[in-house]
């Protein structure tokens, strides 16, 4: 029944096919810093499955096969090993922000590996932000502390995704190190609807500021929005408004 819901007669050694012939694509959507016109100093970087007959799938076609049989760790080293061949190769984003699963975060090899791909390649060790969500974070906060001190030991960055989803706690940042926050798109969405979103984000952007943590609003889809968030002195943006995802290729890589 698993592999009739995954679609392959033999979903794990699919998977680990694909994995060895790099039958993935990478992807970004740059990320705005609000306080400089035009300016893309990150991007976040998206995977997608090649398939022959349905061309490129969607995350939401492959992840959860790779999440039900425990390999996101070996796709997670995938897209770090060959983000990090971007970098190397020059680009016009100097740096990545790269997710990472629920499984990664309990590999306790993973950040040393980040860190032998970042110096056998030549790139910056700062120049990769590992993206971890909130709710991840929540529900195995010793293995994100764990994972956080490892990162930024070696110089390494951490941003904390889905932030607000829920109610705002700041729990997670008393034990967790990052370098930024992003709000979710919940809050995002109903800025200038919502009351209560602009007083969740003011109190993010409060709390940020005391603890030294940048800001990033996602799920930007409007230029009123956009407008706003300057005005409430968010450090960056990322959504449609500001750029849509393109193939790594083509929006990472230097002229």
């Amino acid at each position: 029944m698993d592999e009739q819901l995954a679609g392959w007669a033999d979903a794990p050694a699919r998977l680990r096919t694909a994995l060895e012939r790099d039958e993935f694509e990478l992807y970004c959507q740059p990320i705005a810093a609000l306080s400089q016109i035009a300016s893309f100093p990150m991007a976040e970087v998206l995977v997608r499955m090649r398939e022959e007959e349905r061309a490129l799938l969607p995350p939401g076609e492959f992840l959860p096969a790779f999440e039900h049989y425990g390999m996101m760790v070996e796709l997670d080293r995938w897209v770090l090993r060959n983000a990090i061949r971007h970098l190397a190769r020059g680009s016009r984003i100097p740096r990545l922000t790269i997710n990472v699963s629920s499984q990664t975060l309990k590999d306790a090899d993973f950040p040393a590996f980040a860190e032998a791909e970042l110096r056998a390649a030549g790139v910056r060790l700062d120049a990769v932000l590992f993206e971890i969500d909130e709710s991840d974070v929540l529900a195995r906060l010793e293995a994100a502390a764990r994972f956080s001190v490892a990162i930024t030991a070696f110089g390494g960055g951490v941003l904390l995704d889905g932030f607000c989803r829920r109610a705002v706690s700041f729990a997670p940042l008393k034990k967790v190190r990052v370098d930024f926050v992003k709000v979710d798109g919940c809050v995002t969405r109903k800025l200038l609807a919502s009351e209560a979103a602009e007083t969740k984000l003011k109190a993010v952007l409060s709390v940020a500021e005391m603890m030294g943590i940048d800001v990033v609003a996602e799920c930007v889809e409007e230029p009123d929005v956009l407008d706003r968030l300057r005005e409430l002195k968010v450090g960056f943006a990322q959504g449609f408004e500001v750029a849509k995802p393109q193939p790594i290729a083509e929006i990472a890589a230097k002229p």
